[in-house]
């Protein structure tokens, strides 16, 4: 295994970030990008061989050729999932997300979502995990949740917890295909899986995304970019009155998505934001 690393400011460090996690397919294993003191940023990603960790600086080098992003050699070890091993659960309004040995001594009265460590994105400790079940949790105080689409479904987990306080069917999507059978497997653990579907595909254009639109509720967990193109596909799978939640972009980048989506007849309800992340939940009038 190979770690890929860069310092540097959050512009730099969001644009080598986007590149790594939207090219399909990247050479990346895992991305994430946080805050690493008061002014700079820091990048780590995840490589299986050296190739593909010189593929990943390649990208990052054309992306910003500025930014010294540097690889070093890992001891064999998955250090994907490693790095999630431990976690202490997340509480979201009336959502609880853990693996099942903290779920074990979770808090009653809450709608509990197992989520075991993983490779898969969407633990709930990510600020725009965190922010999409903050955006489930306002809807869930106006009215009962029924058909959902999960863009970028990743582990599976906003759609498990939406089924859990009582959906009735949730298509997840996701461009990888590893995401997809990782949802699929949580779905079945958390006895779900009936009422859900898991579908390798990239924006909706897929059959299945198709065949049960309109829908109530909308996730897209994804990134900046691909939620300003994706918005007229999102405004048409939603049914009026529909609740849209977005997320994978960063606060700065608030103006050009809502700019995408509140020109739509779309209504700007609320806004969450955790480390740095921003979820943007939206009503479709109607």
């Amino acid at each position: 295994m190979y770690k890929i690393f860069a310092n540097g400011p959050r512009a730099d460090i969001q644009a080598v970030w986007d590149v790594l996690a939207w090219t399909d397919p990247t050479p990346a294993d895992a991305v994430d990008a946080k805050e690493d003191g008061r002014k700079g940023w820091r990048l780590d990603a995840y490589a299986a061989d050296e190739a593909a960790a010189k593929a990943c600086i390649a990208l990052a080098n054309e992306a910003v050729p500025s930014l010294n992003v540097r690889y070093e050699v890992l001891e064999d070890r998955d250090w994907v999932t490693l790095s999630l091993e431990g976690l202490p659960p997340v509480e979201a309004g009336p959502f609880i997300v853990a693996g099942s040995h903290a779920l074990a001594a979770s808090s009653p009265g809450m709608t509990s979502v197992l989520i075991e460590a993983g490779p898969a994105f969407g633990t709930g400790h990510h600020g725009t995990t965190l922010g999409c079940l903050l955006g489930l949790a306002h809807v869930l105080r106006k009215r009962r949740v029924r058909k959902v689409l999960d863009l970028g479904t990743g582990s599976g987990v906003l759609s498990i917890a939406a089924l859990k306080v009582g959906a009735v069917r949730a298509v997840g999507t996701d461009i990888d295909l590893d995401s997809v059978r990782v949802s699929d497997d949580n779905a079945r653990k958390n006895k779900v899986a009936v009422r859900f579907k898991g579908v390798h595909c990239s924006g909706v254009r897929h059959a299945v995304v198709q065949r049960d639109a309109p829908y109530d509720t909308v996730f897209a967990n994804i990134l900046a970019r691909p939620l300003v193109r994706l918005a007229p596909d999102i405004y048409r799978m939603t049914a009026p009155g529909g609740a849209i939640i977005l997320s994978g972009l960063l606060r700065h980048q608030e103006p050009q998505v809502i700019g995408a989506f509140a020109g739509r007849g779309l209504l700007l309800v609320e806004r969450f934001h955790r480390d740095g992340w921003s979820t943007l939940l939206f009503e479709k009038r109607g």
